[in-house]
């Protein structure tokens, strides 16, 4: 089994608990950040916005940007049918197209969208696959659009940090050290610009970054 496949058969079996995970962590901030995400885009002068949200997992940010602009084209895509199969499950008004794919070669054609999104999951992404994946999102997304990649901010509660930081390590220790440091230098070798602004939680930092 290689370590793709492995990964895919985690994702699939970590669905069927990730909203309360991630309900459990969040202590109900969940919806302020997903908000914040959302106010960033910048869609509201856009008729009819293409969104793209790239390990979407189950759902819960591509949905909420479908909720704010009925109009859109709206998709989330991930590698994980375990996650996407939660994600179909929320999808009761079936605004959301959900893509089985992989982040570092997306489906879509050259500037096929307004936004693409990337929440709290590209230091899930190991290296080269990483930058491919980015490389990717600036392929996809329309010349005056926004690639909007949201991280954990370092945890305050010392055991959840001990936890964050063993994670962060596993990526390596040259990728830990520039997503703790908040670095931007590996976005600005990609994208023409990019900006960080931090959430009103004070959990999430956001990178907004120019095609």
């Amino acid at each position: 089994m290689t370590l793709r496949t492995g990964r895919r058969k985690y994702y699939d079996i970590f669905s069927h608990f990730y909203d309360a995970f991630i309900r459990m962590h969040s202590r109900r901030a969940e919806d302020d950040t997903r908000k914040f995400l959302v106010d960033a885009a910048h869609l509201e002068n856009r008729a009819a916005p293409r969104i793209l949200d790239i390990c979407c997992g189950t759902g819960s940010v591509i949905l909420a940007f479908a909720g704010r602009f009925p109009q859109a084209t709206a998709v989330g895509l991930d590698f994980s049918p375990g996650m996407l199969r939660k994600a179909r499950e929320k999808n009761s008004g079936g605004r959301v197209v959900f893509v089985e794919a992989d982040a570092a070669e997306l489906p879509f054609v050259d500037g096929s969208f307004d936004a693409v999104t990337c929440s709290h999951a590209l230091y899930e992404l190991k290296g080269s696959v990483r930058q491919r994946a980015l490389r990717e999102m600036q392929r996809v997304v329309h010349p005056d659009g926004l690639v909007l990649l949201m991280e954990h901010e370092v945890p305050r509660h010392p055991l959840v940090k001990l936890l964050f930081y063993i994670r962060m390590l596993s990526m390596g220790a040259k990728d830990a050290r520039e997503f703790l440091k908040g670095g931007l230098e590996h976005l600005r070798r990609i994208f023409s610009r990019v900006d960080l602004s931090h959430s009103p939680t004070g959990k999430s930092k956001l990178m907004s970054c120019r095609k």
